[in-house]
This record gives C-alpha cells, structure tokens and sequence, in this order.
C-alpha cells in the first residue's frame, strides 16, 4: 500500500502537468501584426476633395480590387502544396587476388627442413618453402527512398511589414481543437500584390521564401511517434 501511494504521489503531479501544458502558446514568429494606432487629426473643413483627416487605412478605392496595403490588413493563403521526391542508389564490388609459390629444388631435389613445435603447422617435418595465399573481398550495398507530401486548405494570415518595392510579408496560423488533440497550421512569407486576385486569395506556390508547418499534438500525434528506446535502435548511435 505505501508503495502504490509513493507511485500515485509521482505520478500525479506529471499528470496535472501534462494537462495544464496543454494549452495552445501562440509562436511569435507566427502571430498575427495589427494595424498601428491611429493619430486623430483635427477636423478642418476647408471644401476641398482632400481633408485634413484622411487616413491612408481608410482609403476609398473605386476603379481597382481591395487588396492588402497596409500593416495589419488581411489575406488568404490557398494551400495548394504537392510534392514528390524518390531516390534509388545501389553499390557493389568484387576483389579477389592469389599468390602461389611452388617450393625450389636444389641440384634437383626440392627443399625440405624441419620447423620448430612452436609453429602453428600442421606438420613440423619434411616442409618446404611453397606458399599459397588468396584473398576475395565482395561488398553490395542499396537503397532507395520515396516520398509524397500533399497539403490544401485556406489559411487567412495579417501583413507583418511593407517592404520598399511594394512586397508585403506576411504570417499567420490557425490552430485546430478536436476531440483527440490540436493541430496547428502555420505560415510565413513574401507576396507580390500584383498575384494577389479579386477575392483577397493568393496561392502558396506564389509566396516567396515560404515556411509552412503542419504540426499537431495529443493522442493521434502521440501514437505516431516512434519511442525513444526505438529511436536508439534505428539511430547511427547504435553499433551494429
């Protein structure tokens, strides 16, 4: 009884842990940018087109599509990502060498001489100075790797920074609860307003230096981890 009350008292905290960490933490290289504060500036009616309190966020556009200008607008990224890579490579060598020296004759007979007991031979009597030696080494080796990845949906993300030339680099995520964990959808990159279309959509195949991250946690993700005994095993770590 005191040995399953001094596991529970181990275990306990780890669980309370466990589910207390559960939270989602927002990445800051992926949050959201909100637009900057506003200066209110003094109301002056001078009857012209152009007043005092424009603001450039509240620009009224009549002749061309709304798109993302500015700090803090949004656009929707369409994840059209698909891709597919496979490997194949196979090695193989054959060495093979032999040696055969036949044992000399002197005056017509062939050497003989005894060799001392400490020799490792079969017989220590009547040998001669013939030796024969072979060597073969084979080696083969192969391997061969594939891979597919495939990812679609729509992520809406914040604009983080205007660059000089127009560009707008973007970011954002959406996170996912379900029943049996988290996932999370995260990106980041650089856009060209010009392939931004009428729907404020863009394709990710257009946002340069793009950073895409499909991740996730809980019970699913837990079940297709490989354990860390059996990462061991399948490490270089392992000798053999």
């Amino acid at each position: 009884m005191k040995l399953l009350k001094k596991y529970f008292a181990v275990l306990l905290p780890a669980v309370v842990c466990g589910c207390s960490g559960f939270e989602h933490k927002p990445d800051p290289q992926y949050a959201a940018t909100y637009p900057p504060e506003r200066s209110e500036a003094p109301a002056v009616l001078s009857g012209g087109i152009y007043q005092a309190s424009y603001q450039p966020g509240a620009t009224l556009y009549l002749f061309e599509d709304v798109k993302p200008r500015h700090i803090g607008d949004m656009l929707t990224v369409i994840l059209v990502e698909e891709t597919s890579a496979s490997k194949a490579a196979k090695t193989a060598t054959d060495k093979s060498s032999s040696v055969d020296i036949s044992n000399p004759t002197l005056l017509g007979s062939p050497l003989q001489f005894n060799t001392p007991n400490a020799l490792p031979l079969q017989s220590h009597t009547g040998n001669g100075l013939g030796t024969s030696i072979e060597a073969q080494r084979d080696f083969s080796g192969g391997g061969n790797a594939s891979q597919s990845n495939s990812l679609s949906g729509r992520v809406t993300v914040t604009v983080a920074q205007v660059l000089a030339n127009g560009n707008l680099v973007i970011r954002g995520e959406k996170w996912l609860k379900l029943n049996q964990g988290e996932e999370y959808v995260q990106i980041s990159g650089m856009v060209r307003p010009a392939d931004i279309r009428s729907d404020n959509t863009i394709l990710s195949t257009q946002v340069a230096d793009a950073r895409i991250a499909y991740t996730g946690k809980g019970a699913i993700n837990d079940s297709n981890v490989m354990g860390w005994l059996a990462r061991f095993f399948a490490s270089a770590l392992f000798p053999f």
